[in-house]
């Protein structure tokens, strides 16, 4: 998702590359009193401290509500009032539709695009 992210924002083919060099690199291992266990790689997400991480997961937020946000109307809240039919704030997104069918197709378009 980073990688058609930075695509989709036109960001030059160098720092594509850096960036999936860099994320690429990843591993980790965990340590108690009496047990070490090996290296394991890390193969998807983005680095928690890293400057650059939130810029990545925004832009690739962006991606997914975008390809999704047309699978549902704006929901009527009556009086003539309505509301996009998601809400987001930094990881949390809410899901607001006037009919069950609206929300499970909005659903499934959000787990389409996660697998």
């Amino acid at each position: 998702m980073i990688q058609l992210a930075l695509r989709m924002y036109h960001v030059p083919e160098v720092i594509q590359v850096m960036l999936d060099d860099y994320f690429s690199g990843f591993r980790m291992s965990f340590s108690t009193n009496m047990y070490t266990t090996n290296w394991i790689n890390l193969e998807v997400g983005i680095a928690m401290g890293c400057t650059i991480s939130p810029i990545l997961f925004v832009m690739a937020m962006e991606v997914i509500l975008k390809a999704a946000e047309g699978s549902a109307g704006p929901a009527n809240l009556g009086g003539g009032c309505s509301m996009p039919p998601l809400k987001v704030f930094m990881d949390d997104t809410t899901i607001i539709c006037s009919k069950e069918d609206e929300t499970r197709r909005m659903l499934t378009r959000l787990d389409d695009l996660m697998a």
